[in-house]
């Protein structure tokens, strides 16, 4: 494939303005400029954005940072004052898209919320984003990852039967950050259809509302919530990691009554198991959850993780291996599909991993990481704002 150009880019020509911070605007941002969109990134001058300093593992830059913010222009605009908040102005009269997620209501009281953007640009696609919604109890409330998955419920639901615990990514973040890059390129469909601009307003706790459904969805309408269950799925047996002769952990997951059969006969050599009245459906097995699991890890224990691997593929039932984070690095897939590229950063090159949309004839931008300010002053006069 080759990288996107002015032709073939699909956000080619598309101007980006973003005053964010930490990881779900950056997110939503990175995505757009990977698809080929200009994108300028606001940061203060005594610091910048305050997620180039959570650590130093890149090369001594943050991983947050590196990862949310290649294919961007820096500039450093203190916007308390009126020569900041006019060279903002100036810059937003010019552009498509405008993101922000300040603390709440810091965009308005600095004179450049959507309404008042919008006003003068209609058809400006402006993107509000926060961590509860602009209106109710919590509007005001500052918001973080773990503040939010403990809100909605999320961290009740993840981790041990004895312990509750927060997801290992922040998946508030994230999931905000994708619903926000998702709207701007619906908003820029409508507009371009003759529907004009618009302000998009997504939140971290509606972004992981939604993905509570299974549990949210069952505890409304039963009374109960799912129990935690590590590994497991708490309403599918088996599914989870069970052990195999030399190792790693091999998760299995058994989707519906015809796979049990197939896993019971073909794969573990126990036909008795498949239509046996305490196993044959999956709420039976779930009634029975800690029987299954033990029968099915005395089996799997005396296998070699190949072996299983192979009678699992035979037999058509799920499985992966329980990898660390040194297992993803070094990843056939990734290799098989030439999934690394090489990003340029400040402090010399890293590699990256291409972004999930593949289209079959361009490749992605993936621009360098910017410095701070390292655009500020040919941003400001290209803008008339110097």
């Amino acid at each position: 494939m080759r990288p996107l150009d002015g032709a073939t880019a699909p956000l080619a020509g598309i101007t980006v303005l973003s005053v964010e911070q930490a990881v779900a605007a950056p997110l939503a941002t990175r995505h757009l400029a990977d698809l080929g969109a200009r994108v300028i990134k606001i940061e203060r001058p005594d610091g910048g954005d305050f997620a180039r300093h959570y650590d130093a593992a890149v090369h001594g830059q943050a991983a947050h940072f590196v990862w949310l913010n290649r294919g961007k222009e820096s500039v450093t605009l203190d916007l308390k004052t009126d020569a900041g908040r006019d060279a903002l102005l100036r810059i937003a009269a010019h552009t498509d898209v405008f993101v922000e997620n300040l603390a709440p209501g810091a965009a308005a009281r600095l004179g450049f919320d959507a309404d008042t953007l919008r006003a003068g640009h209609p058809e400006l696609v402006a993107v509000s984003m926060s961590g509860y919604g602009s209106s109710g109890p919590y509007r005001d409330k500052r918001a973080y990852d773990l503040l939010v998955q403990g809100e909605t419920g999320l961290a009740s639901v993840t981790g041990t039967p004895g312990a509750a615990a927060k997801t290992g990514i922040p998946v508030a973040d994230i999931g905000a950050g994708m619903y926000a890059f998702s709207a701007v390129l619906a908003a820029l469909l409508r507009r371009a259809r003759g529907g004009g601009g618009a302000h998009v307003e997504v939140s971290m706790f509606d972004a992981i509302t939604e993905w509570m459904g299974h549990p949210l969805y069952t505890t409304k309408y039963t009374g109960t919530p799912p129990p935690r269950s590590s590994l497991g799925h708490a309403a599918i047996v088996p599914y989870d990691a069970y052990p195999t002769a030399d190792g790693p952990d091999l998760l299995i997951g058994v989707q519906n009554d015809r796979q049990w059969r197939r896993l019971a006969t073909d794969v573990l050599g126990r036909p008795d198991l498949a239509a046996h009245p305490d196993y044959a459906t999956n709420i039976a097995r779930c009634r029975n959850r800690a029987t299954v699991d033990a029968t099915v890890g005395e089996v799997t224990a005396t296998l070699p993780t190949a072996d299983l691997v192979a009678r699992l593929d035979a037999a058509g039932i799920c499985n992966a291996a329980l990898h660390t984070v040194h297992g993803l690095i070094a990843h056939p897939q990734l290799t098989a599909r030439d999934r690394w590229r090489t990003v340029s950063t400040p402090a010399g090159p890293v590699d990256a991993v291409l972004p999930p949309i593949t289209f079959t004839d361009t490749e992605a931008a993936m621009g360098p990481v910017p410095a701070l300010g390292e655009h500020t002053e040919a941003v400001l006069r290209e803008f008339g704002a110097a």
